[in-house]
C-alpha cells in the first residue's frame, strides 16, 4: 500500500524482545533503582558543600565570599557540562558517560582536599561541577526515560528526581557527622570514595532504548537544530531560568535570612520543646523541611504529569512559587511563617524537573533527550549562578535581601506566563520515506 511503511521481519518483536518490553511496563525496575542511587549519592555530596564554608573559612581566615564564589562556579560548570555530558552519553553510551562524570567528581574532591588558596577551590570546583553533570539529572533521567513505558515515564522521572531530593536531605547531616570525626579534608576524600563506589550499580543500568524507527534514523544535529528552531523549546529554556535562580538563592541565603530577620522562638513553644531554640537553628531546619516537601512534590508532579497537560502544570507551579514568595516577604517573619513557606516552597521545589524533562521527551523524542534536556538545564544553572551571586552582591550593597526576593518574584511570574504558549504536540523533525 502506498505510503505505508511495513517493518522488516527482523523488527518484529521476538520472545526476548517481548520480555524486555514487559520489563519496561513495570514501574520499579533495576534501571530505575540504579539511576536513583546514582543521583541520590551525587546530590547528597553536592548539597553538603554549604556545610564546609565555615570550617574552610576559619582555617584559612578567608572571607565567606571566597568559598561562596567557588560554589557559584560549581553551579555554572554543572550547567555548561550538562549538555556536553548529555551528548557524550548518546555518542559513547550512558554508563561510560556516568563513569567519566564520577571520575571528574572524585578528582575535583581530592584536589579540593589539598587546596590552600581560594583560586584553587575556584578551579577545582569546575571539575566537581562537571562531575555533577555526568552523574546527575541530564544523563540519568535520559536513561530512565528511555527504559520506561509511556504510561510510567512521568512517575519514573519523578522517582529519580525525588531521589535527588532525598540526597539533599541526608547529605548535609552526613557531612556534619563526618566533620565531628575528621577534618574537612578527610570528609572530601571520603566523599570522593563514595561517588566512585556508586559505579558498582552501573551493570543494572542496562536496558534497550525504546525509541521509534523514525528516531533511530535521526541524527543528533537534525534533532538539536530542529529543537533550537522551535519557539516552544526557547520558551522551555527561558522558563527554567527562574527555577534555578529561586532554588540556588534560597539554598545559599535562606538560613542567614531567617537567622537575621525572623522573630524569636518563644519559650514553651513546640519548636523550643524540640530543641530548636535559635533562629539560626530554625534556618537549618527550614532547609530540611524544604527537602522533605520536595520528595512529596516531585512524586505528585510525576503522578499528575501523565494525566494532565504538562505546560499548564508547570505554569501552575511557577505561579505557586511566585505567590508564596510574595506572601512571605510581605508578611512579618515569624517561626510559623518560615515553616509554612518552607513546606509550600518545598512541595514546588523540584516538581518542575520531571515535568520539564518529560515535556522535552514528549516533544522531541527519547533518542537525544539527554542532549536537549542538558541544553534546557543550562538555563537552570545560569539562574542558579545569578541567584547565589546576586544574593550576596545585593545584600552587601543594601544590607537586605528584599531586592533579590522581588527579582525572584518577577522572573517566577515570567516563567509562569512563557509556558502558556508552548505547543505540546510531538515535533516531526524528519520525514520517514515510505517503503
Amino acid at each position: 500500500m502506498a505510503g505505508l511503511a511495513i517493518p522488516p521481519v527482523d523488527r518484529i518483536p521476538g520472545p526476548a524482545q517481548t520480555d524486555r518490553m514487559t520489563q519496561r511496563s513495570a514501574l520499579i525496575t533495576p534501571v530505575l533503582l540504579a539511576g536513583s542511587l546514582v543521583v541520590l549519592v551525587g546530590f547528597a555530596i553536592r548539597a553538603s558543600f554549604g556545610v564546609f564554608q565555615l570550617p574552610i573559612a576559619m582555617e584559612f581566615n578567608w572571607p565567606r565570599a571566597e568559598f561562596s564564589l567557588a560554589i557559584a562556579i560549581q553551579n555554572l560548570a554543572w550547567g555548561f557540562g550538562q549538555p556536553l555530558f548529555g551528548a557524550l552519553a548518546e555518542k559513547i553510551g550512558d554508563r561510560k558517560a556516568i563513569i567519566l562524570g564520577a571520575l571528574a567528581y572524585a578528582l575535583g574532591l581530592v584536589l579540593s582536599a589539598g587546596a590552600t588558596l581560594p583560586i584553587q577551590h575556584h578551579l577545582y570546583e569546575v571539575l566537581v561541577g562537571l562531575g555533577i553533570a555526568g552523574t546527575g539529572f541530564g544523563v540519568v533521567l535520559a536513561v530512565v526515560g528511555r527504559a520506561s513505558s509511556d504510561e510510567n515515564r512521568s512517575m519514573s522521572l519523578a522517582i529519580v528526581t525525588a531521589a535527588g531530593s532525598a540526597g539533599q536531605v541526608v547529605g548535609p547531616p552526613l557531612a556534619e557527622g563526618l566533620l565531628a570525626l575528621m577534618p574537612w579534608q578527610g570528609v572530601f576524600l571520603a566523599f570522593a570514595a563514595l561517588i566512585l563506589a556508586v559505579l558498582l550499580v552501573l551493570p543494572w543500568m542496562r536496558s534497550p532504548a525504546p525509541v521509534s524507527r523514525t528516531e533511530l534514523q535521526q541524527s543528533m544535529g537534525t534533532v538539536v537544530l530542529g529543537a533550537l528552531r522551535d519557539p516552544s523549546f526557547a520558551l522551555i529554556f527561558l522558563g527554567f531560568f527562574s527555577c534555578g535562580y529561586q532554588l540556588a538563592f534560597i539554598t545559599a541565603h535562606f538560613p542567614a535570612f531567617v537567622a537575621e530577620v525572623c522573630g524569636p522562638i518563644m519559650l514553651g513553644s513546640v519548636l523550643h520543646a524540640m530543641g530548636i531554640t535559635t533562629t539560626g537553628a530554625l534556618g537549618a531546619v527550614a532547609i530540611s523541611i524544604i527537602g522533605l516537601g520536595n520528595i512529596a512534590g516531585t512524586l505528585a508532579a510525576g503522578w499528575a504529569g501523565k494525566r494532565y497537560t504538562k505546560k499548564y502544570l508547570l505554569a501552575g507551579i511557577y505561579t505557586g512559587r511566585t505567590l508564596a514568595s510574595a506572601w512571605f516577604i510581605l508578611t512579618p517573619m515569624t517561626p510559623t511563617t518560615v515553616l509554612v513557606f518552607s513546606a509550600v516552597m518545598g512541595s514546588l521545589w523540584l516538581a518542575t524537573v520531571p515535568l520539564t524533562s518529560g515535556l522535552v521527551a514528549h516533544l522531541y523524542g527519547l533518542r537525544y533527550m539527554g542532549t536537549l534536556y542538558g541544553i534546557v538545564f543550562l538555563s537552570h544553572q545560569l539562574g542558579s549562578f545569578m541567584g547565589v551571586w546576586l544574593g550576596g552582591r545585593l545584600y552587601d550593597a543594601y544590607g537586605s535581601y528584599d531586592a533579590v526576593w522581588w527579582i525572584g518574584v518577577g522572573i517566577g511570574a515570567f516563567s509562569a506566563l512563557v509556558h502558556l504558549p508552548i505547543r505540546e504536540t510531538t515535533r516531526p523533525l524528519v520525514a520517514v520515506p515510505a517503503e
